[in-house]
């Protein structure tokens, strides 16, 4: 197993999860570029996103990502957050048909209910991914999509930054991050029984320059990935 701590280069004060996004909540949207990860979602080819009937937003944070579905042609999204402040600002979006406070993991939503589960950022946040991708079949009809995001782990080990904000008083604060391996992604998800449709990596590019600069010299490092598998049974 990789961990963080081997390449940590900030050595910034770390939160867990739920205590950094209730904090982070007041500059998150300011500071997720969507080069990140909604860039990445234009670029896939599956699914078909009009054709979505009803999708799981998990780790749903303040709706950026069910934004982005409902601006696509989804036409219902549940969303599941650990952090109220977070499911606070997704509610006033009101984006999501239904929000739920619960772990990405053990959700409570119905089993079999979705076409679509996706989920952006928060695989850093796992220390093992095989209980999200099972919750992820679990909640998946027959046929069904499975979209993740992630920090690529390449980037995480190179530059040695973890998930961080800047709090209320300057300071930077990490939350809880962990490296995994896309070989992890794809033994999580065939053992959990996905099928990998399609996978693209985001790299700096001219894009990221614009408003990351100073990255020039991570120029074509990869820094996100999305997986889109597929309940096949």
């Amino acid at each position: 197993m990789v961990h963080f701590s081997d390449f940590d280069t900030r050595g910034y004060r770390t939160v867990d999860v739920a205590t950094g996004y209730g904090q982070w909540v007041e500059t998150y949207e300011q500071t997720v570029e969507d080069v990140m990860d909604l860039a990445l979602l234009d670029e896939l080819t599956d699914p078909r996103w009009t054709s979505v009937r009803r999708a799981a937003d998990l780790g749903c944070g303040t709706g950026r990502t069910a934004t982005w579905l409902r601006r696509n042609g989804v036409p219902a999204i549940d969303g599941v957050d650990l952090t109220p402040e977070m499911l606070d600002r997704a509610r006033a979006r009101g984006v999501h048909d239904r929000l739920i406070e619960g772990d990405v993991r053990a959700t409570g939503l119905d089993t079999g209910a979705y076409d679509l589960v996706i989920a952006s950022l928060i695989d850093e946040h796992l220390p093992e991914l095989r209980p999200f991708y099972d919750e992820a079949w679990r909640l998946a009809e027959p046929g069904a999509a499975c979209v993740v995001v992630a920090f690529h782990p390449h980037f995480i080990m190179t530059t040695g930054m973890p998930t961080h904000f800047t709090s209320g008083t300057g300071e930077s604060v990490a939350i809880s991050t962990h490296v995994h391996l896309l070989s992890d992604h794809i033994t999580a998800g065939l053992g959990a029984g996905w099928t990998l449709a399609e996978m693209r990596e985001g790299v700096v590019d001219e894009r990221w320059l614009s408003v990351k600069p100073k990255w020039e010299r991570f120029r074509h490092h990869p820094v996100s990935v999305a997986m889109v598998w597929r309940k096949k049974v």
